[in-house]
């Protein structure tokens, strides 16, 4: 049996954080390096040297770039899969996307095969639909296909329990079956008929959850920002729109919107085709798309309208505001989310926010695993769960 004594476990730790630093500071602060390390070293080096130019063999001087040669790209793609876990590797594409330029890069079929796909990664693509040459267009919908499938997995099961829950509490009925007795909101109403002598409430008035499944009678309408600022929410969005069109208790709409408006509610069976019928980018007319919305309600009382948008408005601020003024007085619910996505606190116009907030539809951040959530209070026309900035 090997006794490691303190001296050597902290003579470890030393050598590990030397080698963490001279991973993180590059050859300048000298030292070798091992055989995967020097790996390692060089694909940081690419990305995060100081200057432009080729790349630095391990050693050298950093200067990085990955240079104007798709296979070069699709190498250095893959090492940083092999050396870094997920997580990381989707943090160094975005970096070399941002860093590097290499978005023309990506419309290269070999470069799309050697991408870890994630959300940020198909909203670049998403930005480059219309540039994307016919070779590269189906490995990209092959990738986009990915996200799309492992973002329909992570999400559907959840929202469509919490929103049938909600569909079924929204429509009671006086004359209920045994199983379907709100018991909770039955013993409320009754009471006044208390008997303290038998310790029990006598319900004259049963409460029952109606069946919500047979006839739509809620209608939701996502209308979403497709700015540029707004990639991962429109991802997001697409994806739930799909789920909410699969209820039948539902009556899904989607919306698209810079400058112009576009109504993708025939796509909404494919989130895929949903995505690719947006077009990142461009200026934004919030209150153009809100008028195609608001003439597109037949029941205002059992609306939902969901605005997904940093509210950067370029069209009629004024206009916009009287319009949802106009919705929430016939009954439409109306929510605003500054963001669907798992980022963090997004930038928007709070100007806009405030003004919304003083109508009674207060704008706020949503993630993904709390949209269901939200979704099912506003159905059910109770306070919505809006999270606390501060956490």
């Amino acid at each position: 049996m090997t006794i490691e004594t303190t001296e050597t476990v902290e003579t470890s730790a030393d050598a590990e954080r030397l080698r963490r630093w001279r991973l993180v500071l590059g050859a300048d602060t000298g030292g070798a390096l091992a055989a995967t390390d020097a790996a390692m070293d060089r694909t940081l080096e690419a990305l995060y040297g100081g200057g432009g130019g080729a790349d630095g063999e391990a050693g050298g001087p950093r200067r990085g770039g990955l240079g104007g040669s798709a296979p070069r790209v699709a190498r250095w793609l893959g090492d940083i899969r092999t050396y870094f876990p997920a997580s990381v590797v989707q943090v160094m594409q975005r970096d070399a996307i941002d860093r590097l330029g290499l978005s023309a890069l990506l419309l290269e079929p070999e470069t799309l095969e050697a991408v870890e796909a994630d959300v940020h990664l198909v909203g670049t693509l998403l930005s480059l639909n219309k540039a994307m040459p016919e070779a590269t267009k189906e490995t990209a919908r092959a990738v986009v296909r990915k996200v799309v499938a492992d973002l329909e997995a992570r999400l559907t099961s959840r929202t469509r329990a919490t929103l049938t829950g909600a569909l079924d509490r929204s429509v009671r009925t006086a004359r209920p079956r045994h199983r379907d007795i709100d018991w909770d909101r039955t013993i409320r109403a009754n009471l006044k008929n208390y008997l303290p002598s038998h310790r029990t409430v006598v319900p004259e008035r049963l409460i029952g959850h109606g069946r919500a499944a047979r006839a739509v009678r809620k209608e939701v309408i996502l209308c979403i920002d497709q700015s540029g600022s707004m990639a991962a929410s429109v991802v997001y969005a697409s994806v739930f729109g799909a789920v909410l069109a699969s209820m039948r208790a539902l009556d899904t709409r989607l919306v698209v919107f810079d400058t112009a408006v576009v109504d993708l509610t025939d796509q909404l069976a494919d989130p895929v085709d949903v995505l690719f019928g947006t077009q990142l980018g461009g200026g934004t007319d919030i209150n153009r798309a809100l008028a195609y919305c608001q003439s597109r309600i037949t029941r205002p009382a059992e609306t939902v309208v969901v605005l997904i948008s940093d509210l950067y408005e370029g069209g009629i601020r004024d206009e916009m505001l009287k319009r949802v003024a106009a919705m929430r007085a016939s009954g439409v619910r109306f929510v605003t989310l500054l963001a669907l996505s798992d980022e963090g606190a997004p930038a928007y116009d709070r100007d806009h926010a405030a003004a919304l907030a003083a109508l009674g539809a207060p704008a706020f951040a949503c993630t993904p695993d709390l949209f269901p959530e939200v979704m099912a209070a506003a159905l059910e026309k109770r306070p919505l769960p809006i999270p606390d900035p501060a956490v």
